[in-house]
C-alpha cells in the first residue's frame, strides 16, 4: 500500500457523531440556557477561542430553533487532529503532499507509464462516487425554504446583518463541469436571499464570470457540518482544477458520497447535516453586501457580490448548526491555517522555490500579512529571489512581509528570528521593497487590493559580519515614552508619529534599531496584538522608514491623515451592554471559571460610531 495512506483513519457521517466525540474527551460544553444568535454567542465564543488553550468547544442547545449551534469546534491541536483523525500535522501533510507527487509525474516510455499504473488506480480509488439514493442530508425536504428557521449568527455590533460563516459552496465551471468547493460567507437579506462574498481571485467568482458571459444563470448548493473533512478541504490551499473531494477521500482512505441536489443538478456529500440549495441570477444586478467584522481584526466594508436565491433546504435527522467567528486573532481559524500551512510549502518546494525548507504563517498575519521562511542559504541575494518567487505563487502574492532566514533557524520561535533579523540584516542592503497585489481585505494600502511588500533579508552572510548590538534605551530619550520588547527592537507609544521619530533619529546613529510606532492609547496590548495591529495597519513602501541603519514604522491608523484617501475600518469589538449582559449570566450558564472579554484590551482605541471611521 502506498505511504501517504494515513492508517486507522475513520470518518465522521455527520456532527452529531463528532460532537459526541468531543463529548466523551471532554473537549466540549453543552449550553442548555437560551443565548441569543444576535451578537451573545459571539461573546461568549470569542472569550473560549482566545483562552490559552483554545478553550472548549461549545453545542448551544437552545438556539430559539430546531438546531442547536456548534461553535469553536476546531479551536484547538486536540480537536483539529480528532476532526481529520490525525496525531501530527506533520506527518499528515507530508503524506497528503505525496498526492500532488502522484499528479506530477510525467513517466517517459511504456514501461515507466505502466509501473505508474497501480499508483494512479489506488488514486482512484478515492475519488468521489455519485450515489443515485436519497441522501442522509435530505431526511427533511423543505421546498418553501426559509432561513430564519436556521440560527444564523449576527456576529459583531456593525455587521451588515446575519452570516453564514461556515458555508462549504459548491459551484461548477459551465464549460468543463469542474467541481469548486470553497468557503465564501453568506449575508441574509431575507426569509430566502443571501449574498454571496467571492472575491475577484476565487475559483466561484471566476466560474460566476463564466455563467455571466454565457447569459446563464448559476447553479450553487451550500452545505453546513456533516464531516468535519469537508470543512477543512473547502478553506485549504489546493492548486488550481483540484477537486477538494479527491483530498478528502485521501484523508478519510473512502471516496465521499455524493448526491443529487433536490432542484438543481449539482451533487453534495450525502452525509452533510444541512444542505441549501439555489441559484444565482447573473443577469441581475450585484447587492450591497456587508459590512463584516472579518478575520482581519478590522470591519470589511460594505461591497457589490451577488445574489443567491435560495429554492430548497434540507438536512439530516438529529441536525447541527455549525458556526464559526472570526475577528482579532487568535481564534478558531488559527487551527484550520495551521494544518495547511504545510500544504502550501509542498507545490512550492515543488515548483518555484525548491531551496524553501519550511515555511510559517504566523497567526498574528492573519494569513497574508507574513511569511517567514527558512532556505538553504547558497548565495547573497537569495533570499530576494525566494522571495519574488513567493510573491509570484497563487495566493502567495498577497503577502505583505517575508522575512527569509538560513535553515537553522526555529522559524517558529519568534525570539529567534528576532535575533536573526537583528544579527544579520543590515537594514540598507538587506532589505527589499516591492508592491503588487495585495488581499481584497487589506485596508492600509493607498489604493484597494495593490499595495507595498517589504522583504527581510535574515541569513547570515559570509562577506559581512554581524552587526553592532544595539544600545537602544541604554539612555531614555526625553518626551519618547518607548517599551523595549529586545535590544534592537521597541514599541514607541506616541501621539505624533513625525516628531518622535525625529527625537529618536537624532539620538540613535550606529545602532540597527526597528522602532514601531502606535497610538499611546496601545500601551495595554500584548507585544503579540501589537504585532497584529502594525500589519493590518501598515502599507511596506509607505509606512517603513530606514535610516541609516534604523527602522521606524508608522503602524497608526492613518483615517483622516492628509492624502489617505480611502474608507478605514474600524476595530472588530463587542459592545459594552452585551459584555456586561454575559458577564452577569455567566454563572448561570454553567460555562465553567469566569473569562473576561477579550474586548476590554480593544476599548480604548476602537471608536465604534461604525464600521466605516472615514
Amino acid at each position: 500500500m502506498p505511504s501517504f495512506f494515513i492508517p486507522g483513519n475513520m470518518s465522521y457521517r455527520g456532527l452529531g457523531r463528532f460532537t459526541d466525540d468531543l463529548i466523551f474527551d471532554n473537549e466540549l460544553i453543552e449550553i442548555d440556557q437560551h443565548v441569543s444568535t444576535d451578537l451573545e454567542i459571539t461573546e461568549i465564543a470569542d472569550r473560549f477561542s482566545k483562552s490559552p488553550d483554545g478553550g472548549k468547544a461549545l453545542l448551544f442547545k437552545n438556539t430559539g430553533t430546531s438546531f442547536p449551534l456548534l461553535i469553536n469546534a476546531y479551536g484547538n491541536d486536540t480537536r483539529i487532529n480528532m476532526a481529520l483523525g490525525i496525531n501530527d500535522e506533520r506527518e499528515f501533510s507530508r503524506r497528503i503532499t505525496q498526492i500532488f507527487e502522484r499528479f506530477k509525474e510525467k513517466p517517459k516510455g511504456l514501461v515507466n507509464k505502466l509501473k505508474l499504473l497501480p499508483q494512479l488506480a489506488s488514486i482512484a480509488r478515492f475519488m468521489p462516487r455519485q450515489s443515485k439514493k436519497k441522501g442522509e442530508c435530505q431526511f427533511h425536504i423543505d421546498q418553501q425554504p426559509n432561513l430564519n428557521n436556521l440560527p444564523i449568527l449576527k456576529c459583531w455590533p456593525y455587521d451588515g446583518g446575519k452570516f453564514v460563516t461556515l458555508p462549504v459552496v459548491h459551484t461548477v465551471d459551465p464549460s468543463t463541469g469542474e467541481r469548486n468547493v470553497g468557503m465564501y460567507r453568506m449575508q441574509q437579506l431575507s426569509d430566502n436571499t443571501t449574498g454571496m462574498h467571492w472575491h475577484k481571485h476565487k475559483v466561484g467568482a471566476r466560474h460566476y464570470s463564466e455563467y455571466k458571459k454565457m447569459g446563464k444563470r448559476m447553479p450553487v448548493s451550500v452545505i453546513l457540518g456533516g464531516d468535519p473533512v469537508y470543512t477543512y478541504v473547502a478553506t485549504a490551499p489546493m492548486p488550481d482544477h483540484f477537486d477538494e473531494y479527491i483530498l478528502a477521500g485521501f484523508i478519510r482512505q473512502k471516496p465521499v458520497e455524493l448526491v443529487k441536489c433536490v432542484t438543481n443538478d449539482l451533487y453534495v456529500p450525502s452525509d452533510a447535516d444541512i444542505v441549501i440549495e439555489g441559484y444565482i441570477d447573473t443577469a441581475e444586478e450585484m447587492i450591497f453586501e456587508g459590512p463584516f467584522g472579518d478575520h482581519t481584526g478590522f470591519y470589511s466594508l460594505a461591497d457589490y457580490y451577488p445574489k443567491f436565491h435560495v429554492t430548497c433546504i434540507t438536512n439530516r435527522k438529529n441536525a447541527i448548526y455549525p458556526a464559526t467567528i472570526v475577528g482579532v486573532p487568535p481564534m478558531e481559524d488559527a487551527f484550520l491555517g495551521k494544518i495547511s500551512e504545510h500544504l502550501f510549502l509542498k507545490p512550492l518546494q515543488m515548483g518555484i522555490a525548491p531551496d524553501v525548507t519550511d515555511m510559517h504563517m504566523p497567526v498574528a498575519g492573519v494569513v497574508h500579512n507574513l511569511v517567514i521562511a527558512s532556505a538553504d542559504i547558497q548565495y547573497e541575494g537569495q533570499a530576494f529571489k525566494i522571495a519574488n518567487a513567493l510573491w509570484g505563487a497563487g495566493q502567495m502574492m498577497f503577502t505583505k512581509y517575508i522575512i527569509v532566514v538560513d535553515t537553522d533557524v526555529n522559524i517558529r520561535d519568534y525570539t529567534e528570528v528576532l535575533e536573526a533579523v537583528l544579527q544579520n540584516c543590515n537594514v540598507q542592503a538587506d532589505t527589499l521593497f516591492s508592491k503588487g497585489p495585495l488581499d481584497i481585505l487589506d485596508h492600509a494600502s493607498d489604493r484597494q487590493s495593490v499595495g507595498g511588500k517589504l522583504c527581510i533579508d535574515a541569513t547570515r552572510k559570509k562577506s559581512v559580519s554581524s552587526q553592532k548590538e544595539s544600545q537602544l534605551l541604554s539612555k531614555p530619550i526625553e518626551g519618547v515614552e518607548m517599551v523595549l520588547l529586545q535590544p534592537g527592537v521597541a514599541f514607541v507609544y506616541s501621539n505624533d508619529f513625525e516628531a518622535d521619530m525625529d527625537r529618536i533619529k537624532s539620538r540613535i546613529h550606529d545602532e540597527t534599531c526597528w522602532i514601531f510606532f502606535v497610538e499611546s492609547g496601545l500601551k495595554q496590548l500584548n507585544f503579540y496584538t501589537l504585532a497584529w495591529y502594525i500589519m493590518g495597519n501598515t502599507d511596506a513602501v509607505r509606512d517603513v522608514q530606514r535610516v541609516n541603519n534604523i527602522v521606524c514604522v508608522d503602524g497608526f491608523r492613518k483615517h483622516g491623515r492628509k492624502g489617505f484617501v480611502r474608507a478605514w475600518p474600524d476595530l472588530v469589538v463587542m459592545k459594552q451592554e452585551v459584555i456586561d449582559k454575559i458577564n452577569e449570566n455567566w454563572d448561570k450558564l454553567k460555562i465553567g471559571p469566569f473569562i473576561e472579554s477579550p474586548s476590554m484590551a480593544l476599548m480604548s482605541i476602537a471608536e465604534e460610531t461604525g464600521a466605516d471611521l472615514s
